[in-house]
């Protein structure tokens, strides 16, 4: 590897434990927070410019976009894992064909999802008992978005690998020009050619679209920087398969908090739009307030799979009381913004004739969720060591104990209680996945697992 590519990342192996996962997290978290941006400015441009049902129309779709996201982003990192242990192994060569089998297998997928995304779109709408009212904006954003998805999933498993390397940043600088894109178009076309909710779905498209093609541009750069030491094939069946093993729980845990969002979301749709823009601002905000959680877990995956990769287990558990450390900081900061602030939060997703239901709806989510930011944590940080070290199977009924939670609380128990319970699932659901995950840990059976050889 040439020492232009070595000064650009850090060094997971060799560098100071807390340091290392710290200055890579940094980078993830404001990444993370930019890629969020995409679909809040979406929000926020229509809540503000074009009104409450166009902010429940973008609510309605927005957590079906969220699994998908989850998606790219969950197999992505899963398959990093083995890219991870092939650089601390120093096989180059096994790493460049373990990079290209990705983005074969990750663009077929996303071809695939969008084509079946636009045959099913009004049924996915239907199912989850989506208004009359905000049905035909709901459809139309969606629809627009499973163009792009293709784009999306390129875009994001591109980051992961750059994440595999070490590279943290290169990620965050084509978000941050993609997302400050998507803002200039997203005010244009709604506020100068009046397309609604439309045209903060096509401002996404475009600005997503370019992001994964300079992305590619610059992975193909990156990626001639490494000396092969090991023949490169540009796709590998077994390494696929390999690779799937630990890709599928990633996309799944990734993928556990979205997809029992849009489970609940059917739950809250059934309340009327008024409460279905409330709860969208309040998911909107949990969705920034969760990536410092989600990308320490990153960071520990990433750490994780390059320490194994290269023997030193024991700087796994340090890194991993570090992730701890961070998370409560992180935790405690979050809360105090939250309970501080929120109604501001709130009110910038709103415009002045929303009603009350609405604010008070979002309020009462972010304000009883803002306690437990500390158990999504524990959680990522632990779930991202077990996903590191390519121990799926416990880390996989976790989440799934973790999804039956929060759909089945709130299912049972929003016609009783209200749309309260659907916040009441959530910090149980994060609790027992976190408990599950760490007595796996505990046990030490995660160090003896071996992906490359």
């Amino acid at each position: 590897m040439s020492m232009k590519t070595q000064k650009k990342a850090i060094n997971m192996v060799t560098d100071s434990p807390g340091r290392a996962l710290l200055l890579f997290a940094l980078p993830l978290i404001l990444g993370n927070l930019f890629q969020q941006f995409y679909n809040i400015i979406d929000s926020v441009v229509v809540g503000r410019f074009v009104g409450e049902e166009a902010l429940a129309s973008v609510g309605a779709s927005y957590s079906i976009t969220n699994v998908f996201i989850a998606i790219a982003v969950g197999g992505g990192i899963g398959s990093s894992v083995v890219v991870s242990q092939f650089l601390g192994a120093k096989q180059t060569g096994n790493m460049k064909t373990a990079i290209s089998t990705t983005l074969i297998n990750f663009l077929s997928i996303g071809v695939i999802l969008g084509g079946l995304g636009l045959l099913f779109n009004h049924r996915i709408l239907s199912f989850m008992n989506t208004p009359e009212n905000v049905f035909y904006d709901a459809s139309v954003y969606l629809g627009i978005y499973f163009i792009g998805l293709p784009f999306l999933f390129m875009y994001n498993v591109q980051a992961s690998v750059f994440q595999a390397l070490g590279d943290s940043k290169t990620p965050l600088y084509l978000l941050v020009f993609s997302s400050l894109l998507n803002v200039v178009l997203d005010l244009l076309f709604v506020t100068q050619f009046y397309m609604g909710v439309a045209g903060v779905a096509i401002a996404t498209l475009i600005a997503q679209g370019i992001s994964a093609v300079l992305s590619f541009l610059v992975l193909i750069k990156r990626l001639k920087g490494y000396e092969t030491t090991e023949p490169f094939r540009l796709y590998d069946w077994n390494m696929m398969l390999h690779m799937m093993r630990v890709a599928i729980p990633s996309t799944l845990q990734q993928s556990i908090v979205h997809i029992g969002m849009l489970l609940v979301q059917s739950v809250v749709n059934g309340f009327g739009s008024a409460v279905m823009a409330g709860f969208a601002a309040g998911t909107r905000i949990e969705s920034i307030c969760i990536v410092p959680m989600l990308a320490l877990g990153n960071a520990m995956s990433t750490y994780t799979a390059q320490n194994i990769g290269a023997g030193k287990t024991d700087r796994v558990k340090t890194g991993y009381r570090y992730c701890y450390l961070m998370a409560g900081v992180f935790a405690v900061i979050i809360c105090v913004v939250m309970e501080t602030w929120g109604d501001l939060f709130i009110r910038s997703f709103l415009n002045e004739g929303s009603a009350e239901t609405a604010f008070q709806t979002g309020m009462d989510y972010v304000r009883f969720i803002s306690f437990f930011y500390i158990f999504i944590g524990c959680k990522a940080t632990t779930d991202g060591l077990l996903r590191g070290a390519g121990d799926v199977v416990v880390f996989t009924v976790a989440n799934l104990v973790n999804l039956a939670i929060r759909v089945s609380v709130a299912a049972v128990l929003a016609p009783v209680i209200g749309v309260q319970a659907v916040w009441f699932a959530v910090p149980l659901g994060w609790t027992a996945n976190y408990i599950i995950s760490f007595f796996r840990y505990l046990s030490g059976k995660w160090e003896k697992i071996q992906l490359i050889s």
